[in-house]
């Protein structure tokens, strides 16, 4: 075998493998809801102390799969603590390409999945609703909110904030996905921060 036929087979075998590469941040060989516990605190204008114990199960599911990507449910559940308002943090719906974890931002997610699972090609994302990436660095402003998004080592972190003192923070690790998850409204008004457990 000469050296030039010997390049060839090493590209086409890289261009395959690039094609079907998965998000190393988010995916899943079936569609079988995995869950992990969450532990971590909650503050609020309703919550007598500084901060109290919050406790939840969070389940990721695949609900689509295309050939260019996926898109992944991530459900809070079994949200646990002594605050007399009971937490309710509603489910997020990501686009998952090789490169990209996005959030799906429609007013019906549900029928968002069907129709963006029947497209041969991603849709165009806004950058306000990428939430992940595999390398480097991505920041985006809109408005007062600014958002940087990083990947050190296995970890991509994405934190956004705006000066009244809302932010949100989601931490993703490779080979895990989601490992913590964070967000706050006004000076402490009202937040929550959840690590997951080993």
């Amino acid at each position: 075998m000469n050296s030039c036929r010997i390049a060839t087979i090493t590209v086409s075998i890289l261009l395959t493998a690039s094609a079907q590469a998965a998000n190393p941040f988010l995916d899943a060989s079936d569609d079988k809801p995995v869950s992990a516990k969450f532990r971590g605190t909650e503050w609020g204008d309703e919550i007598q102390q500084d901060e109290i114990p919050l406790t939840a199960r969070i389940v990721t599911t695949r609900v689509a799969k295309m050939p260019w990507g996926a898109i992944f449910k991530i459900e809070f559940t079994d949200l646990k603590s002594r605050a007399p308002q009971k937490r309710e943090i509603r489910p997020d719906y990501f686009i998952v390409t090789d490169d990209r974890i996005v959030l799906l931002n429609e007013e019906d997610n549900e029928a968002g999945v069907k129709k963006i699972s029947t497209l041969d090609k991603p849709p165009e994302f806004d950058p306000g609703d990428v939430y992940g990436i595999v390398t480097g660095k991505f920041n985006h402003e809109d408005s007062l909110w600014k958002t940087t998004i990083s990947v050190k080592g296995d970890l991509c972190v994405y934190d956004s904030s705006h000066p009244s003192g809302h932010f949100k923070k989601i931490v993703w690790k490779k080979g895990v996905g989601l490992v913590e998850y964070a967000g706050g409204y006004g000076a402490r008004k009202d937040g929550y921060r959840l690590k997951r457990q080993k």
